[in-house]
């Protein structure tokens, strides 16, 4: 197989490559064989036959063709031939650059479109699945609101209940509140004849049941909520009285189609009004005792403002004391000094007891006090004070907040006074007033019970009347006999 390679250049011994000849001799110049022709190339160590080989005729016709060549062409030096070939790969190689910039260039873009592209569709995505859930809330937004539209129609109101600031039962109160819309939903708020016709007309009957269920259902919800409304840490059996006379009211006014309030959801309006009730008594309690404890602090006060005076009238009257005992030592006057070392030592046992007192917070007088003219004969009054004068309390106790003053069955100083005062609570627990407010300290008995029950424990007194003087109260009973 022959080659197409250009004048003057012949298959080199080397693979692969061709070799210049001048027309006289072989050159240094070597060329690559183009790969499409490498496989018609001879083979490595079989070189072309030398011109000088050549017979005169096959080298005069080589001649002519090469002149033939250079007629055409032209003869290029073998610098410019190489310059031209370098500077057509530098154009090769910078169009060769340019396009794969150009094709770098617009992969990156497409890189970045794809890349906003899927951002785009994320964000349509996200923004799907928000609008979504704002369509699933608006569904169910609907469904509240025709739900709500429906238990209105029965006179059922999301109104405020007492019971929903408490921590304890403002759980039982939304259960209960969803059992009660529960049953007027599903018809077990009322009952009433199933076989009822108008005009004989079943499908009228039904509707005129229905359209009178709806009607009176509503005016019992209606009293129900104005109930709850109304009510008062006292008046729990007025407000269920008020209900129940409703729900009778209903039963007569249906007569005529067999219709009734179901004792079911009337019971669940009852429980409704009892948590109403619970959380106000409790508030009143609350309050009840938040009063007593600033009385209870106001007293505490008092009592350290009193053995502060006190204290400070002792200090100053040892200090007199002791500038007389000076004296009369420096007078010689035995007799005198000896009566002022007494007079210092009753000073000095003041002192210790009212810092005895002022220390020991549990050390105080009892007092069981009546008053007959108030509160009748079989009721006493168990408390304890702090006070140097515990008389003062009992005057305060019978102030104008009562017709009389209080008359003392016993008056007397222990060092726990507290626990005594608990010991008497304790015993006559049952016979409290007051069970809901215990710093009400009132007792259905009698004097004579609490000397036993402080003879029973043991507790050391020195005088105990039986018998109240009443004295204000005699005299006013006597003076109305009178008249």
């Amino acid at each position: 197989m022959t080659t197409t390679a250009p004048a003057g250049w012949y298959p080199d011994a080397t693979p692969n490559t061709l070799r210049w000849w001048d027309g006289h001799q072989w050159t240094e110049h070597l060329s690559p064989i183009p790969a499409a022709e490498s496989a018609g190339a001879p083979s490595a160590g079989r070189p072309p036959k030398p011109i000088g080989r050549l017979s005169k005729g096959d080298a005069r016709a080589r001649a002519e063709e090469l002149q033939a060549l250079v007629d055409k062409h032209g003869l290029q030096a073998f610098g410019d031939v190489d310059a031209y070939r370098a500077s057509v790969e530098s154009d090769l190689a910078q169009q060769r650059a340019a396009f794969e910039a150009e094709q770098l260039a617009s992969r990156t873009e497409w890189n970045r479109a794809v890349t906003d592209a899927a951002k785009h569709i994320e964000s349509l995505q996200a923004t799907s699945r928000s609008l979504q859930i704002e369509i699933d809330e608006q569904k169910h937004e609907v469904v509240n609101l025709r739900e709500a539209a429906s238990l209105q129609e029965l006179g059922i109101f999301n109104y405020e209940h007492p019971a929903e600031s408490s921590a304890a039962l403002a759980g039982q109160l939304e259960v209960l509140r969803a059992q009660i819309k529960d049953a007027a939903r599903t018809g077990r708020a009322t009952t009433a004849s199933q076989g009822f016709t108008f005009n004989n007309s079943a499908s009228k009957g039904r509707k005129f049941v229905s359209d009178m269920s709806k009607i009176l259902l509503r005016a019992y919800n209606a009293e129900a909520e104005n109930c709850v409304k109304t009510m008062r840490a006292g008046n729990l059996s007025a407000a269920q009285q008020r209900l129940g006379k409703v729900a009778d009211q209903i039963a007569r006014q249906g007569t005529m189609i067999d219709l009734k309030i179901t004792p079911y959801y009337q019971q669940l309006r009852m429980q409704e009004l009892a948590l109403a009730a619970k959380h106000l008594q409790t508030l009143q309690a609350e309050k009840e005792l938040e009063r007593e404890r600033r009385a209870e602090l106001r007293e505490q006060r008092k009592a350290e403002q009193e053995l502060a005076r006190e204290h400070e009238r002792l200090d100053k009257e040892k200090a007199h004391y002791l500038a007389a005992l000076a004296a009369l030592e420096a007078n010689g006057d035995v007799e005198g000094a000896e009566r002022m070392r007494t007079k210092l030592a009753d000073v000095d046992r003041a002192l210790e007891d009212v810092d005895y007192r002022a220390a020991n917070i549990r050390a105080g007088y009892v007092y069981v006090i009546s008053n007959i003219g108030a509160f009748g004969e079989n009721m006493v009054k168990i408390g304890m004070t702090r006070r140097l004068e515990p008389m003062d309390r009992v005057h305060e106790l019978g102030d104008a907040s009562v017709p009389f003053r209080f008359d003392v069955h016993a008056l007397f100083f222990a060092d726990d006074a507290v626990g005594i005062e608990s010991m008497l609570h304790s015993t006559f627990a049952a016979e409290r007033v007051n069970k809901v407010n215990l710093r009400r300290e009132y007792f259905r008995t009698t004097p004579a019970n609490v000397l036993d029950a402080l003879k029973a424990h043991h507790v050391e007194l020195i005088e105990y009347t039986m018998e109240p003087a009443a004295e204000e109260f005699r005299i006013s009973l006597e003076s109305a006999s009178a008249s």
